[in-house]
């Protein structure tokens, strides 16, 4: 792994020295965009609209805009001055449980290793934390970024996480449409409901779960690579269910024999029409003409009906003529 922060933790007045790893990785699979001409990857070149040319790195400085089109000049020196001393330390603020911290809050994963002088004392506060069952709160700074995390055990390593500032979490009531907390329900469909929950409760196991979706990509990827055709899979057809508690007793009868089907789409019943006269008996009328054209067409004459009919045609215009 690739060593991305070296500091220390901050333990009361122990300090153990730690090399930060990235935890985890998206394994999705990326394109690039190229040319269609010549399959070129394109370049994204940094323009000065202002000056219409390309700009070097070294041209390049920090600004915020306060106002559309009004910027205040950040360089380097303004942002070391307020950069705090423990930039090179994880300093642990508290201890709590971690049933306390919503999912919400977190957000990056990073492993700790201790470096060469810290074995003991690493395997001191993973001993101690494993035993309280506590996780810390902690204040890092890294690439000039004041960051809250928790430092928790995974496995036999100590893990980092950075977490999301309370005013970084968005208020649940700025959510639109949601039902309030009072909707009336009804008994049976929420005990089904509970009981359907029960029937699909299982330890957790991360190995079970798998991207679909990437595995068929990356087949598909390599069979283009082996010049073979491609198959298209057929379109399961969805199941429409009208009724709440209709889809509640068909998945608790597919839970408890131990099959689970595909979840059920929930569709409003369909709102009757009615049916309109003129254009019944137009069609009906429509339909019996072609009937009674059948009838007089004489059988085993592919193609006669068009035949007769320009007959009968070609007649009535000689009849209609004067004679």
């Amino acid at each position: 792994m690739h060593t991305v922060w070296k500091g220390s933790i901050s333990f009361g007045l122990v300090n153990i020295p730690v090399r930060m790893f990235t935890a985890t990785e998206e394994r999705d699979i990326r394109f690039r965009q190229l040319h269609k001409e010549c399959h070129t990857p394109i370049k994204y070149a940094k323009m000065c609209p202002h000056c219409q040319r390309e700009v070097e790195a070294s041209e390049i400085v920090r600004g915020y805009e306060y106002e559309k089109g009004h910027f205040v000049m950040i360089d380097d020196e303004d942002l070391e001055a307020i950069t705090p001393e423990t930039r090179r330390a994880i300093e642990i603020l508290d201890f709590v449980d971690l049933s306390e911290i919503d999912p919400v809050y977190f957000d990056k994963s990073y492993f700790l290793s201790p470096q060469e002088t810290g074995e003991k004392a690493y395997a001191l506060l993973r001993a101690a934390m494993e035993q309280s069952g506590k996780i810390a709160i902690a204040q890092v700074t890294m690439r000039n970024r004041q960051s809250l995390a928790v430092i928790r055990l995974y496995e036999h390593c100590i893990m980092l996480e950075t977490i999301f500032y309370p005013d970084e979490v968005r208020p649940v009531n700025q959510v639109p449409a949601l039902p309030e907390a009072t909707v009336p329900l009804a008994e049976n469909e929420l005990k089904m409901a509970t009981e359907l929950i029960g029937n699909m409760t299982v330890p957790f196991d991360p190995a079970k779960y798998t991207d679909k979706y990437r595995v068929e990509l990356q087949s598909m990827i390599e069979k283009k690579l082996e010049g073979q055709e491609i198959a298209t899979a057929p379109t399961i057809a969805r199941t429409n269910v009208i009724d709440l508690m209709q889809a509640l007793k068909e998945s608790l009868a597919s839970t408890a024999a131990g099959t689970q089907t595909t979840p059920a789409k929930l569709v409003p019943e369909p709102t009757p029409t009615a049916p309109k006269p003129k254009a019944g008996r137009k069609r009906a009328a429509s339909t019996a003409k072609t009937d009674s054209s059948a009838a007089k067409e004489p059988a085993g004459k592919p193609g006669s009906g068009t035949t007769s009919t320009s007959t009968t045609k070609t007649l009535r215009r000689k009849k209609a003529t004067p004679v």
